[in-house]
């Protein structure tokens, strides 16, 4: 996963009532519509549509139609890879110097 791909998950997960709407998604399996996550919050239905959209963009979620309804999922390999390339992208940071404590040692 490349660092603009990391962003943009970043920017999708990075609001509470989207973490929420992951929340209901994930404990309802696959036969969860707007409706239903809408009665999940306090919110106006337009709101929770507008994060959906933001979570689909991100491909953190998938819309599939069933009738005259789109149901949603969560994109479980997607969080996945997410939290691989994170994980890895962390981890190369702890690799390199520790400029911080340096510069608190001089400071002192």
């Amino acid at each position: 996963m490349h660092e603009d791909d990391i962003a943009v998950l970043m920017r999708a997960l990075g609001h509470p009532v989207r973490l929420e709407i992951l929340r209901i998604l994930a404990k309802r399996a696959e036969n969860c519509c707007c409706n239903d996550v809408t009665d999940s919050l306090s919110l106006a239905q337009s709101t929770v549509s507008q994060h959906l959209k933001v979570l689909l963009d991100a491909g953190v979620i998938e819309r599939r139609a069933q009738g005259t309804r789109n149901n949603y999922c969560v994109r479980t390999d997607r969080l996945a890879a997410f939290n691989r390339a994170v994980g890895d992208y962390v981890s190369g940071l702890d690799a390199s110097p520790l400029y911080c404590e340096r510069m608190s040692n001089k400071a002192s």
